[in-house]
């Protein structure tokens, strides 16, 4: 299933006060696609719902979210790559990753005809770097992947974010390989396992990458 199909960069990523950057290869400090993502959006509604739920269950709600979503992601990559791909412990957490790494294994990856990379870095010089789950083909169309955990399926329009960050690649990916990615492709699987795959395409994929370009512009004008 990978291809190796393109020779994708290793990013150089550098921290700094405005959040994670890249290296581009004229050695200049380029946001991350996430950092553009988070520095230009309503922080609102997190804020609330810390306020809601207490900043100590805050904190364990999102380090239980973060590390079933590595494992999980983790595990995909060993599988996509055709090795042993369960390696969990019996934690909790581990095992909840088990189960929906073994969905997206059953069901999840079933529209995925051929990976071209896993953990795709890709970089526009000047203006954004970052790296991709998987890029690839879905029943036969060029594709940007993305692998979503949540504790349920979320409501289309609660991603756009997903979307906007799936347009970022691809348009670095054509840039960058003279490609015509004009796809993006979010498959999302809940902790009652429930698999959902999101998918935008033509006039939607032509809208969210005209939003992400007024994004870019947003973050740097607030430098």
């Amino acid at each position: 299933m990978i291809s190796n199909k393109y020779q994708y960069p290793t990013l150089e990523r550098v921290d700094l006060d405005r959040g994670r950057h890249y290296i581009d290869s004229t050695g200049t400090p380029v946001p991350s696609v996430t950092t553009i993502l988070s520095g230009t959006s309503s922080k609102k509604g997190i804020e609330d719902w810390k306020k809601r739920v207490g900043e100590k269950e805050a904190e364990r709600v999102v380090k239980e979210s973060t590390d079933i979503g590595s494992a999980v992601h983790e595990a995909i990559e060993e599988y996509l790559n055709g090795n042993e791909w369960d390696n969990f412990s019996e934690k909790r957490t581990d095992l909840i990753a088990k189960s929906i790494t073994n969905k997206f294994i059953t069901d999840g990856l079933n529209s995925i005809d051929e990976a071209w990379g896993l953990e795709v870095g890709l970089i526009l010089d000047g203006l954004y770097a970052g790296t991709a789950d998987c890029v690839g083909l879905v029943k036969g169309v060029p594709s940007i992947i993305d692998f979503k955990t949540a504790k349920r399926i979320k409501r289309r329009e609660w991603i756009e974010d997903y979307f906007l960050q799936g347009c970022a690649y691809a348009n670095a990916h054509n840039v960058m390989f003279s490609t015509n990615i004009k796809q993006v492709v979010i498959l999302m699987i809940d902790r009652d396992l429930i698999f959902k795959e999101f998918t935008i395409k033509g006039h939607e994929f032509d809208f969210f990458t005209n939003k992400w370009k007024q994004k870019i512009i947003q973050f740097n004008r607030n430098v």
